[in-house]
């Protein structure tokens, strides 16, 4: 099986992260960044699709675990909104305040919400009487707003989360809320496994929990300039809510009781990530769960032949089985290969003159460039086969990459840069990334400490028994994770 080398059209992932990743949104008509307001852009056609797809493998998951899809007001009175005191403490720094409806002052601020507890806890009360109606899980997808005033990235870092998927629930009893936060895990792990995405999950330390959590958990991933990016998080809220909203059920012996909620959410950095883990310095690569279109089929003429006719028969054999396109543009062959493995369509099917004569198609697979002859009458099965492929070798070097990545030390020594700090730095002091495991003594006085000088993503979802000693000296307790965070 031969492979086709190719010159790249992008500047290389390796060095120039940051400008491939951002060249690559517009010319694989992902999304386009230059809208005049900062952390706002606008999704193109392609990228729509890309999403559409990545949300509907959400949408059959949460369907499965009895989730009721939803859609909750975009503004919320002030007065609501402040209900509960510790969420607005969180947010009031990030709220977008609506004062006027045309030129009347509004008796009542509006906000414009940056996630949705507080209008869809309101609704809770309401609904929420007995014990038959619970458990209550609901979710949607929509868009959030938030003042960043950091610097932003497009898909990354937004003020406008255009893909917000969040999922919020109610149960009787403690107990339930956390079989539902180990199901929230479970719904993740397939979602970011059939993405291809390698994470890490942990538990969020007291001090970067959730506001009015009682606990959160988060997944990670790696980026390749090495920084992590959280890409998914879940949240225990205990009865904090209930009380602030008196959401109440009455129980079997007739005694009023509070509900146990929880919420877990996710983003574009969704998307993000599959643009940045996955392409290469050809454009994208896509999982095929997800791509937009799985096979594009290209013909390749020669005067005097109708290559077009046979190809477009071949479309209707395929059309039923795949997202399939077929190219007949007047443009060269090559001018397509580029602009379809830009999009990081998984499989390009080839006809021309010899595959016309020996009812054949050529088979090339973005993932690795290699192509093969296959016959007409097996195309379904080879292609079928090929994606199966394509999506085990996308996956196992996602996860590869990932694991060079992490490290352990057993003590983390600041002021000399040695250890853990040394672990994301080359000989140059240049910042190579990923993950150090390491260990504490368990108290938040060292792992601010340690905070000051990288992020603590949080403890190991898994705990191990720790090695080593901490920033102050005294036996370890517990393992934290810690990296250059976007």
């Amino acid at each position: 099986m031969e492979k086709e080398v190719r010159p790249p059209r992008l500047l290389p992932k390796k060095e120039e992260f940051t400008a491939w990743y951002n060249s690559l949104l517009l010319q694989a008509k992902i999304f386009d960044y230059s809208y005049p307001l900062k952390g706002c852009g606008v999704w193109l056609s392609y990228g729509w699709k890309l999403r559409n797809q990545v949300i509907e493998i959400m949408r059959r998951l949460l369907t499965e675990t009895g989730h009721e899809e939803t859609y909750f007001p975009f503004l919320i009175p002030e007065d609501i909104f402040g209900k509960e005191a510790e969420f607005i403490k969180g947010f009031e720094n990030e709220v977008y305040w609506v004062t006027h409806g045309g030129r009347d002052a509004l008796d009542v601020k509006l906000a414009i919400r940056p996630t949705s507890e507080t209008p869809m806890y309101y609704m809770f009360s309401k609904w929420i009487k007995s014990s038959s109606d619970l458990p209550l899980k609901v979710w949607q997808v929509v868009s959030v707003f938030r003042y960043e005033t950091k610097a932003t990235r497009p898909l990354i870092r937004v003020r406008e989360i255009t893909s917000f998927k969040e999922a919020h629930t109610a149960h009787a009893t403690a107990e339930e809320a956390e079989e539902q936060v180990r199901e929230a895990i479970e719904i993740y792990r397939k979602f970011f496994d059939e993405l291809c995405i390698p994470y890490v999950i942990t538990r969020r330390p007291d001090y970067d929990k959730f506001p009015g959590a009682v606990y959160s958990l988060a997944f990670d991933t790696i980026f390749p300039d090495g920084r992590t990016l959280q890409i998914g998080t879940i949240h225990n809220l205990g009865e904090n809510f209930a009380k602030a909203f008196e959401i109440q059920y009455t129980d079997k012996e007739g005694k009023k009781r509070y509900v146990h909620q929880t919420c877990y959410g996710i983003s574009e950095r969704v998307i993000a990530s599959i643009i940045a883990i996955h392409g290469d310095d050809f454009g994208l690569v896509l999982p095929p769960i997800i791509a937009p279109i799985q096979v594009v089929i290209i013909p390749i003429p020669l005067k005097g032949i109708d290559v077009n006719e046979y190809a477009k028969k071949l479309f209707e054999k395929l059309k039923e089985h795949f997202r399939v396109a077929i190219d007949l543009r007047d443009k060269r062959p090559s001018e397509k290969f580029y602009e379809w493995e830009i999009k990081g369509v998984p499989i390009r099917l080839e006809v021309g003159p010899k595959e016309i004569e020996n009812k054949a198609v050529t088979i090339v697979r973005r993932d690795n460039f290699e192509r093969k002859v296959v016959t007409l009458e097996k195309i379904v099965e080879e292609i079928k086969l090929t994606l199966e492929e394509i999506t085990i070798n996308i996956k196992r070097r996602a996860w590869d990459s990932f694991n060079k990545r992490i490290h352990s030390v057993e003590r983390f020594i600041d002021l000399e840069r040695e250890d853990a700090i040394s672990a994301l730095l080359n000989e140059e002091g240049g910042f190579t990334g990923g993950i150090v495991r390491v260990p504490t003594c368990g108290s938040e006085e060292c792992e601010l400490k340690i905070n000051k000088y990288v992020n603590v993503l949080g403890y190991p979802l898994i705990e191990q028994e720790p090695k080593g000693t901490c920033i102050c000296g005294k036996p370890a307790r517990k393992y934290i994770l810690i990296s250059r965070a976007y």
